[in-house]
C-alpha cells in the first residue's frame, strides 16, 4: 500500500494486506493424502472449510450466537451463503492471521476469508475470488491528538496488528512501530496513552471508533491507497475457486454483501 483514495461507504462494494510469515497452529481435519502427502481436503463430503482470524470486527468477530457456531460478522455471512448456494455446510477454522495462508498451502482448510487484501505477492502462491469489497488503511487517534496526516505519525508511538496491512503501510513509510496480535490490544493502547496512533483497515477502523469514546478516524489521501478484499484457495484449487466465484457474484449483484456491511456497522459485536 502506497497511497490512499478516500475511504468508501460501506454499501460501497468492489472490493487486509500483508506477508506471508509464521508457521501454522496445530489444527487437524480429517483428509486424504496426496501423493506428495499432503492433506487433501475434501469438498465432497459436503462441508466447505474456511480458515479466518475472528479479530476483525465488522468482518469476523466472535459472539455468542453467531451465523457459523460462535463466528459472526460479514465474512461469516459470505462464507455461509457460499455453503448453502453450493449445497455445502460452511465450517470455520479460527487461528492467527499469520497462519492462515500456510494452513491453506498444508490442506487444513479450503479457503481463507479474513479481510484479506489481494496483493501481488499473496497472488504468488494462492489463488484469489473476485473482489468482494474495498477499503483502505486509515489512523486513529484520540479526539486532541495532532496528528493530522500520514507524515505527523514520524517520531510517534505507532500500534499495528502483526501480518495486517497497516503494518506494512507503516513499513514502507519507514516509521518503527509495535505490531500486536489483536486490534483490540492496539486499541487498548491507545486508550491507555501508551501508543499515540492505530493504523488498521477503515471499516474496522469505524467500529472501533464507535465502541470506544475520545477516539477519532485520520484519513490521508495521498499516503495510503484503497484495497480490495479477497477469498484465497490453493493454487490451481480450480473446483473450489468456481464455486466460490460464482456465488461472490452473485451476492454482489444481488447487494447483499453492501446490505450485510450497513448491517455490521450499526451493530455492536462482543469481543
Amino acid at each position: 500500500m502506497k497511497t490512499f483514495k478516500k475511504y468508501l461507504a460501506l454499501a460501497c462494494m468492489g472490493v487486509l494486506g500483508m506477508s506471508l510469515i509464521t508457521g501454522c497452529g496445530n489444527k487437524g481435519v480429517s483428509g486424504e493424502l496426496g501423493d506428495a502427502g499432503e492433506v487433501n481436503v475434501s469438498t465432497e463430503e459436503g462441508t466447505i472449510t474456511f480458515g479466518t482470524n475472528a479479530e476483525f470486527p465488522p468482518f469476523e468477530f466472535v459472539t455468542s450466537e453467531g451465523v457459523i457456531e460462535g463466528f459472526d460478522g460479514i465474512d461469516m455471512k459470505i462464507a455461509k451463503q457460499i455453503g448453502d448456494d453450493n449445497s455445502m455446510s460452511a465450517k470455520i477454522e479460527n487461528m492467527e492471521f499469520d497462519s492462515l495462508l500456510i494452513a491453506l498451502e498444508n490442506g487444513q482448510v479450503d479457503a481463507v476469508i479474513a479481510g484479506m487484501s489481494i496483493t501481488d505477492e499473496r497472488k504468488e502462491s494462492v489463488d484469489f475470488s473476485i473482489p468482494y469489497y474495498t477499503a483502505t488503511q486509515v489512523m486513529i487517534v484520540k479526539e486532541d491528538s495532532d496528528i493530522e496526516k500520514a507524515s505527523d505519525m514520524e517520531g510517534k508511538n505507532i500500534a499495528v496488528i502483526q501480518g495486517y496491512t497497516g503494518e506494512e503501510c507503516v513499513k514502507e513509510l519507514g516509521y518503527e512501530y509495535e505490531a500486536f496480535k489483536k486490534g483490540t490490544e492496539t486499541i487498548l493502547e491507545l486508550v491507555n496513552g501508551k501508543c499515540d496512533v492505530v493504523v488498521i483497515d477503515s471499516a474496522t477502523a469505524q467500529k472501533y471508533v464507535k465502541d470506544n469514546e475520545g477516539l477519532k478516524i485520520v484519513e490521508d489521501t495521498t499516503a495510503f491507497e484503497n484495497e480490495e478484499y479477497g477469498i484465497a484457495v490453493k493454487k490451481g484449487n480450480k473446483e473450489v475457486l468456481e464455486k466460490i466465484n460464482s456465488s461472490v457474484q452473485k451476492m454482489l449483484d444481488e447487494g447483499s454483501i453492501a446490505e450485510w456491511a450497513t448491517e455490521y456497522s450499526d451493530a455492536d459485536s462482543e469481543e
